[in-house]
């Protein structure tokens, strides 16, 4: 199975659409947002042919938000505790390093996906695995929007660059 994650789309359609036109192409069947899609405009984008799963960032202040995601996939919330071909996959947007750290820690789960820093992360600690898809470019950050392929056969995550 094919999991796509991305991260910190912050109302740039262009990027979210492209993203979603990246997922499509990789064959995913479903999509996980780490948080600060912002409003529902950009939310809507991916209500496409994948299962969609988004957690809040610190930017989703909209109410709207949730009720939008909804009606075309799962809004969790704070965090989403998520499983795809019996792989375990904690999704929280990362605004509190500590708990991004406590979650890697726990051994509660193959992969750890967050957000937030805009700086695509993936580093393995104790079966493990930490990923940050990235987010919108900004400067001390990446500067080319990246989203992040799981496949659950291989566990492997592979990186790809949004233009």
């Amino acid at each position: 199975m094919r999991i796509g994650f991305c991260s910190d789309t912050h109302d740039n359609l262009d990027l979210a659409r492209s993203a979603v036109a990246t997922f499509e192409d990789a064959g995913v069947e479903a999509v996980v947002h780490c948080g600060d899609v912002v409003a529902p405009f950009t939310a809507s984008v991916f209500d496409a042919d994948f299962a969609f799963h988004a957690v809040r960032g610190n930017n989703d202040g909209e109410w709207a938000l949730a009720e939008t995601i909804d009606e075309f996939g799962t809004y969790h919330g704070e965090s989403a505790h998520l499983t795809f071909d019996s792989v375990d996959v904690a999704v929280y947007h990362g605004t509190s390093e500590r708990l991004v750290d406590a979650l890697v820690a726990s051994g509660e789960y193959d992969y750890v996906v967050r957000g937030h820093t805009h700086e695509r992360t993936r580093e393995e600690r104790g079966g493990t695995v930490h990923v940050n898809p990235g987010g919108l470019p900004f400067p001390g950050a990446d500067d080319v929007y990246h989203v992040a392929v799981l496949d659950t056969d291989g566990e492997t995550v592979e990186s790809v660059a949004i233009e």
